[in-house]
């Protein structure tokens, strides 16, 4: 029989035969796209296994041989799974992708990397700054979905990389590389796949301006975790977390250091970003953050500009401005910090983005000492979440933010009181920020 067209939105997946403006499903404005609407051809039944009988061994785990990549995956590659990497163009991921597949094939597995963006030999250029040696790896510049798939069915790798996601396209749809409709149907190919032979698939996903993944929204959807390389390209270090993950926590965090030679493992991230802290410098204090498994410390640096007429700036570099805003008026409010007329800048060195409430207490006794034109004492470490009425609340992990703390070198840390089992006198337990600042700064 011959084939209608038909609409499909883009974002939640609403299927009708004619176009509209708007999707009546999700509400969402001119996101149904054309699609061949073939007739469904006659299919069996799937088989289903008793619960008893799956073989749990089904289900074990495979080293990527980076410990940092396996830490944010929840402790390696999970048959069949289907991994998304997002991050900004010339951050890494690239890098980071073909050294893990160089990592994976030293186990004598193979990999099947699929560069749609880049041709073979622009590949081996950057293999060989990265030592990449082995025959295991077999690389391909095909874009096109379905003949990758059918190399991938004939060399049955261990591991299949697609680099990226929207730089592919499968012929059945007639819409462009890159489109929502291409990319949603080749991610549900290449998972199909996934699931069928049991294959760990990752792709590489571009990101918008505002720095969330290109693309309709089932894609993360579609994927069993969504990876995240972060980090400032004028720094040296580099950032992955989870956004999401259905075989591990999604509070994990990798941390890696760009050279010439490639991405490095960091095994002690803390004392990589604390080498160069300035000393004796107000407005610098060190947050005892907890990242998944780890603790680290983390140095958060505030300036404070002199009252000026019009409005004043308010600028974060690794927080979010509007939780900065809301954190300026309790300590004006509740601790008698006036900084209303006044520029503020926060910044967090190294280019890391910090999203957890615990950095509160960090940022404004940062802000207070660069007011006040006295430096936090140098022994000191500080966590806590700030709450409307001044008083620091309790954060999960704090017996670990202070081992970290203690292991580093620093005799006190300054935190919520009720930690339970932390070990007096290094922690300063605190009931509000009026109290913080007096323990640091004096009345």
């Amino acid at each position: 029989m011959g084939s209608a067209e038909a609409r499909v939105c883009a974002e939640c997946g609403f299927r009708t035969p004619k176009w509209l403006g708007r999707c009546p499903e999700c509400g969402a404005w001119g996101s149904l796209d054309r699609v061949r609407a073939d007739a469904a051809p006659t299919v069996a039944p799937a088989e289903t296994t008793p619960w008893p009988q799956i073989d749990p061994a089904g289900a074990e785990r495979c080293s990527t041989g980076i410990v940092e990549l396996d830490r944010v995956l929840g402790g390696g590659l999970m048959p069949g799974a289907v991994i998304l990497l997002g991050g900004e163009p010339g951050i890494g991921k690239s890098t980071l992708l073909l050294q893990a597949a160089s990592r994976f094939v030293e186990t004598g597995a193979s990999a099947l990397y699929a560069s749609a963006e880049e041709s073979t030999a622009q590949l081996r250029s950057r293999g060989d700054r990265l030592g990449v040696r082995s025959e295991r790896l077999r690389v391909t510049a095909e874009s096109r979905v379905d003949s990758l798939l059918a190399a991938a069915e004939q060399l049955d790798p261990g591991l299949l990389i697609v680099d990226s996601i929207q730089t592919v396209h499968t012929q059945s749809t007639d819409a462009a590389a890159g489109s929502v409709v291409q990319v949603r149907e080749s991610a549900a190919r290449l998972a199909a796949f996934a699931k069928r032979r049991g294959v760990p698939v990752i792709l590489v996903g571009h990101v918008t301006k505002d720095g969330g993944l290109a693309g309709p929204r089932v894609l993360e959807h579609l994927v069993d975790a969504v990876l995240q390389f972060d980090g400032d390209r004028h720094h040296e270090h580099r950032v992955l977390r989870a956004k999401k993950n259905r075989f591990g926590a999604i509070d994990e965090v990798g941390v890696f250091q760009m050279t010439d030679g490639g991405l490095l493992e960091v095994p002690d991230p803390s004392a990589l970003w604390l080498a160069a802290r300035p000393v004796g410098s107000p407005g610098s204090a060190i947050f005892a953050s907890a990242e998944g498994s780890r603790a680290l410390l983390i140095e958060v640096q505030a300036l404070v500009g002199e009252p000026a007429p019009g409005p004043p700036r308010r600028y974060a570099a690794g927080f979010d401005v509007q939780r900065l805003s809301l954190l300026l008026a309790v300590l004006e409010r509740r601790a008698g910090v006036a900084l209303c007329s006044r520029d503020v800048f926060v910044n967090v060195t190294g280019g890391i983005e910090i999203e957890e409430p615990a950095a509160d207490l960090a940022v404004l006794l940062a802000l207070a000492s660069s007011a006040r034109g006295i430096s936090l004492p140098i022994d000191s470490a500080l966590f806590g979440e700030i709450g409307l009425t001044g008083e620091v609340r309790t954060v999960p992990r704090m017996e670990a933010r202070v081992r970290e703390a203690t292991r580093v070198g620093f005799e006190r840390v300054v935190g919520p009181r009720g930690g339970g089992g932390l070990t007096k006198p290094r922690v300063i337990e605190v009931d509000d920020l009026s109290a913080a600042i007096t323990a640091l700064l004096g009345p």
